[in-house]
């Protein structure tokens, strides 16, 4: 692996908070002094006036309470998104606005997540790719109209690690500016594996710049030690993972989730978390590459796979939205191709 930096560095421990509304969670957030990470999700305005649960913009009056904060960066809430609405109810003008309402630290790219839950197969997993690389290139470029393209940072996808490689090739002069880059699907995956977090990270280690370096969404903390390796290549890593013990504490006993209760388990994590990062390095196995499935011969399959790489060349490329592929209409892509073939 590459280790270019003579000076040691550290991971940064990164608290997800699920809002900033002005309380007891916010109020130890300030007294941790830990940089935050909140969700577009958490300034979202929904309406029923029409009938059915609508998204109708931003509530942006929490980010006064942000003073005090060692510092907050903004994530686009992908994975939200996509398990929760089935996508993303905004558009990229509407998430540009709201990252432009606050100095952030950072604000993540809008990036179309792969988790097994949201990508069921490898073609879903390499779509979802390209609708990622065409959201960093639409956010980039209404960053640069906005004036804060200083603060972007882009995300990269992938199911493999030679997924990530290929977003990051299609990303690189992006990546190389900001110099930090979101890793995408990381909350959900195994720490070993040939398509494990360090297997991912190792592979990242080995094909970007030494000047790069990652943020890692959601990672689990007991990964920490094994990651403790890399950190002259990992930024960040961020968790909001005490709230899902916090909820587990208040049902075992029968009262409500309060911020205070949440606020215990988020010190208590945040301190575990720091506790982990000077454990002592653990071994990083052996890894056997991850294998890439061999595609179909038949010529039904085989221009349903051509279909849907000129179609992720054509989102990439901007001719055609990065939401705008439906399946009817693969498969009329595919039919053209299938009887031109067999035509041929």
């Amino acid at each position: 692996m590459n280790d270019p930096h003579p000076k040691k560095r550290s991971i940064t421990v990164m608290i997800g908070l699920p809002h900033l509304a002005d309380g007891k969670l916010l109020e130890r957030a300030r007294c941790l002094r830990q940089p935050v990470l909140v969700s577009a999700n958490a300034f979202s305005r929904w309406s029923k006036k029409r009938g059915w649960r609508e998204w109708t913009g931003w509530r942006t009056n929490a980010l006064g309470n942000a003073a005090g904060l060692q510092s907050l960066s903004l994530d686009s809430a992908g994975f939200s998104a996509m398990v929760t609405y089935g996508g993303y109810p905004w558009t990229v003008d509407d998430y540009i606005g709201l990252a432009a309402a606050y100095p952030f630290q950072w604000w993540a790219s809008l990036d179309y997540c792969v988790e097994h839950q949201v990508a069921g197969d490898r073609d879903e997993v390499l779509d979802r790719i390209s609708r990622t690389i065409r959201a960093n290139i639409e956010c980039r470029l209404r960053a640069e109209d906005h004036g804060i393209l200083g603060s972007f940072m882009p995300v990269i996808q992938g199911r493999l690690p030679i997924d990530y490689e290929r977003c990051a090739d299609a990303l690189s002069g992006t990546i190389e500016r900001a110099g930090l880059v979101g890793v995408g699907s990381m909350c959900r995956r195994p720490i070993h594996g040939p398509e494990g977090l360090m297997a991912v990270v190792d592979h990242l280690d080995r094909v970007l710049s030494p000047r790069v370096r990652l943020h890692l969404f959601g990672v689990k903390g007991d990964a920490l030690p094994y990651l403790t390796v890399f950190a002259h290549r990992i930024a960040s890593i961020d968790s909001q993972a005490y709230g899902v013990a916090a909820r587990a504490e208040a049902r075992r006993g029968g009262r409500p989730k309060s911020d205070v209760v949440v606020a215990d388990h988020m010190e208590r994590w945040v301190r575990a978390q720091h506790a982990r990062l000077h454990q002592p390095r653990r071994q990083l196995p052996v890894l056997a590459p991850a294998v890439v499935p061999v595609q179909t011969q038949d010529p039904w399959e085989a221009a349903v796979a051509e279909a849907r790489r000129q179609i992720r060349e054509l989102i990439e490329s901007g001719d055609l939205d990065h939401d705008e592929t439906t399946a009817p209409w693969i498969e009329q892509w595919a039919a053209d191709i299938y009887h031109d073939r067999m035509k041929a």
